[in-house]
């Protein structure tokens, strides 16, 4: 399998030197030549697998130059009950009869659905550097909770050091403790005095800089790496085996959304051959997807008109990963790199009335939930099913009800767990939520960590005087 870039490098390049690479030569993002198809056959075999199994069979599709015993080894090392609680992995769980399913991906090490990926991230790339024999540096940027998945997936990594960005005081206190009360060598926390663009921008810039990515090793663990996506697939294959019967069968899954990297990995799955019917865009009030959806205009705010919301790792204006879905509605091919080149080098943009129109083949709708939709979501889901939620899955709750088909399963995927945004749920419930032991008193923890101004060249300097 060979993987392009979005926006037209000539350079094919293997699964192996894009998971140590991140972003594209040309600053664009990589996929895959053309995408694996998988029929009700394929489909058919797979249903029953383990988690482990079923991971291991979408991984292989992509993943051509990691012998296959190896390969195997890393996923059933990655996806275990010990560390995700249950032998389902990411268990589906239904809201009474409401049509709606919440898939549970949150029981990982940081209670956020980015472990899926990020545990599988931190064995691939301590695998891929010791059989290079080198060393990583990993610039990342958060709005919550990529973050602490990262952190805690690659603290005490042989050969890699990881310097994250994060919005300074826009983390919830739990979010902001579980990384900063890291005290691990190779874990570098910066505050960034801005909003999430603003240290997502910082590591766009440090990654087309080929001069100092190369000669620091710079590698990332955002959206923006396509094997941190590929792993996020595996669980819309998983959320269909459990909610359907016949491998004919269609469902559509909600995704709360700021980035578009967690419904990207929807959007491959569809590519593939997975019977989705919807992908359903939920955005809170920072609504750059659910605007481009409604009218073919990709809008960007600056750092002044991006909120500050009770759903914050959503409060994202400039969607990454939406490069790559672009791409691929405007054709995958030489001709689609070109006008996705010119289309995110202006930054907004609006598409024409035949390229709007392609939204419907791509199965994709969006929607937009405020603090009060997600105050009174977690108190009906409460209050109805005795299902406890967090902010951004209650975003994602509140716009998949706008879009339930009878006899379509709804799954939304959940974000994140309720303990790690206390405040709401007080508000929405009048009650703590509850919280696993080891972290009842983590906000008390001593914390580590850089303030920052939103200046590139500091974050290089700080990378070179930890690489000296």
């Amino acid at each position: 399998m060979l993987y392009i870039s979005t926006r037209g490098d000539k350079t094919e390049r293997r699964f192996c030197e894009i998971l140590l690479e991140g972003l594209a030569p040309d600053g664009g993002l990589y996929l895959p030549v053309v995408y694996p198809k998988v029929d009700s056959t394929t489909l058919a075999r797979w249903r029953g697998l383990s988690y482990a199994e079923l991971a291991f069979e979408i991984l292989s599709l992509y993943i051509d130059d990691i012998p296959a015993a190896d390969l195997k080894a890393l996923v059933h090392k990655t996806y275990t009950p010990a560390v995700f609680g249950s032998e389902a992995i990411v268990p589906l769980r239904a809201l009474g009869d409401s049509g709606l399913q919440i898939e549970a991906l949150s029981n990982g090490p940081t209670l956020a659905f980015k472990d899926m990926a990020m545990q599988l991230l931190g064995n691939l790339f301590e695998y891929e550097l010791a059989r290079r024999g080198e060393q990583l540096n990993i610039l990342g940027a958060t709005s919550g909770d990529t973050g602490s998945a990262a952190e805690y997936a690659m603290r005490g990594k042989r050969g890699v050091r990881v310097f994250m960005l994060s919005p300074h005081g826009r983390m919830s206190p739990f979010q902001q403790a579980q990384m900063f009360s890291l005290q691990d060598e190779n874990i570098h926390n910066i505050a960034v005095e801005g909003v999430f663009d603003d240290a997502q921008d910082i590591v766009k810039a440090v990654s087309n800089d080929l001069a100092f990515k190369r000669q620091h090793k710079i590698g990332t663990v955002n959206s923006i790496n396509w094997a941190r996506l590929l792993a996020q697939v595996v669980y819309y294959f998983a959320g269909y085996f459990q909610a359907t019967k016949q491998d004919s069968e269609q469902v559509s899954f909600a995704v709360p959304s700021g980035n578009f990297g967690n419904v990207c990995a929807g959007h491959v799955a569809r590519m593939m051959g997975l019977p989705i019917k919807q992908l359903v865009v939920a955005t809170n009030e920072n609504d750059v997807l659910d605007e481009f959806f409604r009218t073919g205009t990709y809008r960007v705010r600056g750092s002044a008109d991006t909120y500050e919301t009770s759903s914050p790792s959503m409060d994202i204006s400039k969607a990454s990963n939406f490069e790559r879905f672009i791409f691929d509605l405007l054709g995958h091919d030489a001709g689609a790199a070109e006008r996705t080149r010119t289309l995110f080098r202006e930054g907004s943009f609006t598409l024409s009335a035949a390229e709007k129109a392609r939204f419907a083949e791509f199965g994709f709708v969006s929607g937009k939930s405020t603090h009060a939709d997600r105050v009174a979501t977690i108190r009906a889901t409460w209050q109805q099913h005795h299902d406890m939620i967090d902010p951004h899955t209650a975003d994602g709750v509140k716009v998949a009800a706008e879009h339930v088909e009878a006899g379509v399963p709804m799954i939304v995927l959940e974000t994140a767990l309720p303990a790690k945004f206390a405040e709401t749920i007080r508000e929405a419930l009048g009650r703590e939520p509850s919280r696993p032991a080891a972290l009842a008193d983590i906000e008390l923890l001593p914390k580590r960590f850089s303030v920052m101004k939103p200046d590139v060249a500091a974050v290089k300097s700080l990378i070179e005087q930890h690489c000296a």
